[in-house]
């Protein structure tokens, strides 16, 4: 009987779990950094770098990720064919236009251990560019992770009571006038 225990216990300690990341207006450096700890399974006690217990990582809304400064025009992600000549290079909006899930993959491939386990846990990577999710996916996530990066509120988005009770930086003079 202290078998089938500890046979259970081994199962779900090496069990593989399903987390989702909301990539709504979140850098794509920040969503590989929190994917690829839940890929390689560094975050469970009985991680090994020999042995595979990474995690599925499910990551939405890829197609509404930011850049902070002018990343969009200036970042550029190079291939080649191989033949002479054959470099082929597109800048970032280039590539989301084409593919709204490509640099969010890009970036957690080029984070990852350069290794053989490396197209594996990428097999474990589902993107999705809107919220929308299959429902067989929907059903195996076990948890929610926090976004890497807290969203700024836009200014349509305070009520008039947060608004109200701002401080005031400066108090304008009697004789100010709006233009």
């Amino acid at each position: 009987m202290a078998s089938y225990t500890k046979a259970a216990q081994q199962w779900a300690t090496f069990a593989r779990a399903w987390y989702l990341i909301d990539g709504k207006m979140q850098p794509p450096g920040k969503l590989a950094a929190v994917g690829v700890i839940r890929l390689q399974g560094t975050h469970k006690p009985v991680y090994h770098a020999l042995s595979d217990c990474g995690d599925h990582v499910v990551i939405i809304n890829t197609r509404h990720i930011a850049f902070s400064g002018n990343k969009w025009e200036q970042k550029v992600y190079s291939s080649h064919t191989g033949y002479p000549g054959g470099l082929k290079q597109v800048t970032a909006t280039q590539l989301h236009l084409k593919d709204p899930t490509a640099i969010v993959k890009l970036a957690i491939y080029r984070m990852l251990p350069k290794n053989l386990h490396r197209r594996t846990m990428m097999q474990r990577l589902h993107l999705f560019p809107e919220d929308v999710i299959p429902e067989d996916i929907r059903n195996n996530l076990v948890e929610e992770l926090a976004q890497p990066r807290r969203i700024p509120k836009r200014l349509d988005e305070y009520t008039q009571e947060e608004i109200d009770a701002f401080p005031m930086l400066w108090t304008p003079p009697k004789d100010y006038r709006k233009m």
